[in-house]
């Protein structure tokens, strides 16, 4: 029985924690400021309304569908293979109870769907610029409702995967990894954009109109990773036995310096195998290699030792030219964004370089195999769900002819084809019958007006 005093204390370390939860979860929901940069800088400016809608629906649709279906069929999952009974009776109801009582499962709940919202926003940058509005959408819907879900299940709910020993400590593949595959996956089934690859195969560069929305994305989505790896990390206090105490924040700091190294060798690595292969510094793999060291140690940032977040943060951003060319020149796939070498290839090397610099294998004795064979079968378990979950939805769009938008749209652009909008109108066509622009440019000189618009 609490003393009234314990009682206080009690609720104050409670209210800070849940202070400190849905602080970080409002840093990771800003990332999809981030993605929103990020892809529309990479896409041409004929797309860039298409690709920030589409970030706006993925919330919007998602969270809802994480709401209402996502949570209930992660612990059902988690139920089913290996959680505890009371996964569902426990989480999953007090998650729609009315009153304050469901408080800590209403935050809970609202840090995991920022995580899964995540997940399913990488996948449109894969298929910019010719995926049709419906499909995308209808796939927004099922990997919110299902298909991560059942990857959570697996996972983090205390399914198989856990009971087994996978180690993924914020989402590295159950997160980034797995929206990867999905999104090398459902490119591979829509096919390329028009003029993408020659006849003979070889590739056409098509690059986005804007570097530097795409280096603002990037860096937005480095800032929101700390809520990702850190938030994931840290507890501010702990009660117990009648005393205030720091919780979690004995290993903060380790998570937030293997962060910091992993983004920075990322970069590096990336330029470097760049300048190696081109002789040039590609400003674009500089920006999407700080990212692919971040996923690398996302899975593991809590348990390595820091020289592993070098190495491990290096490795994931040299490989990202290597992958992405593989990509686009031996499976000939459009991957827009380089959403598989920057979130999937990443995402499975540092989940499977996780024993080789582990701080059990290092200072605890555990043997290395004991820590690689769970990993193994966790990343092939997630990756096989993901490939074949994603082939059925867009293999069935592409069946019915609904998965991507006609060849006249595409050459349009899916701004004014889907929207109805010109994200640019200044610099369009002139109007037909006028021949001014929307800023007024374009008018004859002669009657008192320079082509500018403006008056002498």
């Amino acid at each position: 029985m609490l003393t009234p005093l314990q009682a206080d204390l009690a609720s104050v370390v409670e209210a800070v924690n849940l202070v400190w939860v849905l602080t970080v979860t409002f840093l990771i929901f800003f990332m999809h400021a981030g993605f929103a940069m990020l892809e529309a800088g990479q896409v041409r400016a004929k797309n860039v309304a298409n690709q920030l809608t589409k970030n706006l629906l993925t919330w919007s649709i998602g969270v809802i569908v994480f709401f209402l279906l996502g949570a209930a069929v992660s612990s059902i999952v988690a139920a089913f293979t290996g959680g505890p009974a009371t996964t569902i009776s426990g989480a999953f109801m007090s998650l729609y109870a009315p009153d304050a009582s469901a408080t800590t499962a209403w935050v809970d709940w609202l840090f995991g769907a920022v995580f899964a919202m995540t997940a399913a926003t990488i996948v449109s940058g894969a298929v910019a610029g010719r995926a049709r509005l419906r499909a995308y959408l209808t796939y927004t819907i099922l990997i919110a409702g299902v298909i991560y879900p059942v990857v959570v299940g697996f996972t983090w709910g205390g399914g198989f995967l856990d009971a087994l020993g996978f180690h993924d400590f914020a989402g590295g593949m159950i997160v980034h990894g797995m929206g990867g595959i999905a999104g090398l996956t459902a490119a591979w089934i829509i096919g390329p954009r028009m003029n993408r690859f020659k006849p003979d195969g070889t590739a056409n560069v098509i690059p986005g109109h804007s570097i530097t929305f795409a280096v603002l994305g990037t860096l937005i989505l480095a800032f929101g990773w700390y809520g990702f790896n850190v938030g994931t990390a840290a507890a501010p206090l702990a009660y117990a036995d009648g005393a205030v105490t720091l919780g979690s924040f004995a290993f903060v700091g380790r998570v937030a310096l293997v962060t910091t190294l992993g983004m920075a060798a990322g970069a590096i690595g990336a330029g470097g195998v760049a300048m190696y292969k081109t002789g040039k510094v590609d400003t674009l793999y500089v920006a999407n290699g700080l990212l692919a060291g971040l996923v690398g140690v996302t899975a593991i940032a809590d348990d390595i030792v820091w020289p592993g977040a070098l190495v491990v943060g290096l490795l994931a951003g040299a490989q990202l030219p290597v992958v992405f060319e593989f990509v686009e020149k031996r499976l000939h796939i459009d991957d827009v964004c380089a959403v598989f070498p920057v979130h999937g290839s990443a995402g499975i090397l540092g989940a499977l370089l996780y024993p080789v610099f582990a701080v059990p294998l290092w200072h605890d004795g555990a043997s290395f195999v004991s820590l690689a064979v769970p990993q193994v079968i966790g990343v092939g378990v997630i990756a096989i769900w993901t490939f074949a979950a994603t082939a059925v939805v867009f293999g069935g769009f592409r069946a019915i002819g609904q998965v991507r938008v006609s060849s006249d749209h595409e050459r349009e652009g899916l701004d004014t084809a889907e929207h109805g909008v010109d994200t640019y109108p200044e610099f369009g066509s002139p109007d037909a019958d006028t021949g001014i622009r929307t800023d007024g440019s374009g008018v004859p000189s002669g009657d008192g007006f320079m082509t500018t618009g403006r008056e002498d």
